[in-house]
C-alpha cells in the first residue's frame, strides 16, 4: 500500500509546483476577481459615470417635454436635452462626442409619432431600445386620446393579465424554488464540464509524460496497474479540489465585498440560501462520481500513446462525451421533465451532468436518483477493471500508438505477461 501513496503524493506534489499549474490557477483567479468586480470595472472606464447624453431634434413643437418625461421613466441615466440648431450642426455634435446620438421627432399623417436616431454607432442597442421604447409608449398615450380613451380605461387596457402557474404533482417545486435550483445547477454544470475536460486531460497527460521517459517499465514491474493507475486519478483529483477551492474562495470573498445586503454566507452570497441541503449532496455525489468515470476513460487512454503530441487526438471523443452532456443538460434546463432527458440521465456518460440536472429541477422519485448513481458506479467498476488491463498493456506500447485498434493489441500484451 505505501506505493499506492507514494505515486499519489508524488503526482500531487509534482503537479502542483509545475510553473503551467500556477500560471493557470493564477489566470482563473485574475478572471474570476474581473468576472466579480465587473461592474467597477465598466463604472471605472465609463467616462460619462453610467449617464448617456442624447440631443432631440423636436420638428413639431410639442413632443419634446413628453418624451423627456418618459425618457426618465424608463431610464434615469439617460438625459435629454433640445437642440436648438440645425440637423447637421447637431450630427456634427454627435461625432465630436458632444452627444451618444440624436433623435429627430416628427409626426406622421395620422398626427402620431415617429422619430430617427442618428449615432456614431448603433451598436449600443440598449440605448436605442430604451428610447423606442418610449417613443412608442408615447405614441400609444397619444393615439388614446384621439379615440377618447381616458387614463382608466388605457391603464385597464395595458394592465398585465392574471396568470398563475399551479403544479398538481406532489411536492413539486414552486417557480422561485425552480428558479433558484436553476442557477445551482447551472454554476455546477459549469463546474463539473470544465473540471472534467481539464483534469482528464491532465490524467492523459500525466500517463503519457511517464511512458515517453520509459520511467513507466520500472513503474509497471512494481505497482499493480490498477493502484497505479487511481494513485494518479486521485493524486490529480485532490490537485483539482485544491484549485477549485481557492477560486471559490477568492470568488466568494470578492462577492462579499461587492454585495453587502448579502450576508447569509456562502450560499447567500450566491443567491442560494433556500437550496436544499440534499441538493447540494446530490451535486458533490455526482461531481465525484462524474471526474472518477472520466478520469478512469482518461488513464487508459492515456496509456495508448507513446508520444505528448498524440494524446489529443486518443482522448477526443471522450471530450465530446462531455461536451453533449453538457449541451443535452443546457437544453433540459429549459424543459427538464422531457422524455429525451429522462433517457438520457441514466447514460452513464451522461448522468454526472444530467441525473444532477433533474435531482435539482425537479422531484423525482430516489429509486431514479439511486439507478443514476449505481449506473455510474457499475460503469467506474467496469472501466478500472478493463481500464487496468489496458493500462498494464498500454504503457508498454511504444511507437506509433493513437488507434482505439490498439486497446486489442494492448489486452493482448497484459495476457502474455
Amino acid at each position: 500500500m505505501n506505493s499506492f501513496w507514494i505515486i499519489l503524493f508524488h503526482t500531487y506534489l509534482n503537479k502542483l509546483k509545475t510553473k503551467s499549474f500556477i500560471i493557470t490557477t493564477l489566470l482563473t483567479v485574475v478572471i474570476v476577481l474581473a468576472l466579480t468586480n465587473l461592474t467597477n470595472i465598466i463604472a471605472f472606464f465609463d467616462k460619462n459615470d453610467g449617464k448617456e447624453n442624447v440631443t432631440v431634434l423636436d420638428e413639431t413643437g410639442q413632443l419634446f417635454k413628453p418624451y423627456k418625461k418618459q425618457v426618465s421613466t424608463i431610464n434615469k441615466d439617460i438625459k435629454l436635452t433640445l437642440f436648438e440648431g440645425s440637423e447637421a450642426e447637431a450630427e456634427k455634435a454627435v461625432e465630436k462626442g458632444t452627444y451618444s446620438g440624436i433623435v429627430m421627432l416628427r409626426l406622421n399623417e395620422e398626427e402620431l409619432p415617429f422619430a430617427i436616431f442618428k449615432a456614431k454607432s448603433i451598436a449600443d442597442s440598449s440605448l436605442y431600445t430604451d428610447l423606442q421604447t418610449s417613443l412608442q409608449q408615447l405614441k400609444t398615450m397619444l393615439a388614446a386620446s384621439q379615440i377618447h380613451l381616458t387614463p382608466v380605461q388605457l391603464a385597464k387596457l395595458y394592465e398585465p393579465v392574471s396568470f398563475t402557474k399551479v403544479a398538481l404533482e406532489k411536492n413539486a417545486k414552486t417557480e422561485e424554488e425552480l428558479n433558484q435550483a436553476r442557477g445551482l445547477v447551472y454554476v455546477l454544470l459549469f463546474i463539473i464540464y470544465f473540471s472534467v475536460i481539464m483534469y482528464a486531460n491532465m490524467i492523459a497527460m500525466e500517463v503519457a509524460t511517464e511512458k515517453s521517459s520509459r520511467v513507466m517499465e520500472i513503474l509497471i514491474s512494481s505497482v499493480s496497474p490498477i493502484k497505479q493507475m487511481f494513485a494518479k486519478i486521485i493524486g490529480i483529483g485532490l490537485l483539482s479540489l485544491t484549485q477549485l477551492a481557492v477560486f471559490l474562495a477568492v470568488g466568494y470573498f470578492s462577492l462579499k465585498q461587492n454585495m453587502e445586503s448579502l450576508k447569509e454566507g456562502f450560499f447567500g452570497v450566491y443567491g442560494f440560501g433556500d437550496i436544499p441541503l440534499a441538493t447540494i449532496i446530490y451535486a458533490v455525489i455526482f461531481f465525484i462520481l462524474g471526474y472518477f468515470l472520466y478520469a478512469t476513460l482518461a488513464a487508459f487512454l492515456g496509456s495508448l500513446v507513446s508520444r505528448i503530441e498524440d494524446v489529443q487526438q486518443m482522448i477526443t471523443p471522450m471530450t465530446l462525451l462531455v461536451v453533449a452532456g453538457f449541451m443535452i443538460a443546457m437544453f433540459g434546463l429549459g424543459k427538464p421533465d422531457a422524455s429525451f432527458i429522462t433517457v438520457t440521465s441514466f447514460i452513464p456518460f451522461f448522468t454526472p451532468m444530467i441525473m444532477f440536472l433533474r435531482v435539482g429541477m425537479l422531484t423525482i422519485p430516489a429509486w431514479e436518483v439511486l439507478i443514476g448513481i449505481a449506473v455510474l458506479v457499475l460503469t467506474i467498476v467496469f472501466l478500472a477493471i478493463f481500464g487496468a488491463r489496458v493500462y498494464r498493456g498500454g504503457v508498454l506500447m511504444y511507437g506509433q500508438s493513437n488507434s482505439f485498434k490498439d486497446i486489442k493489441k494492448a489486452l493482448q500484451l497484459t495476457k502474455n505477461e
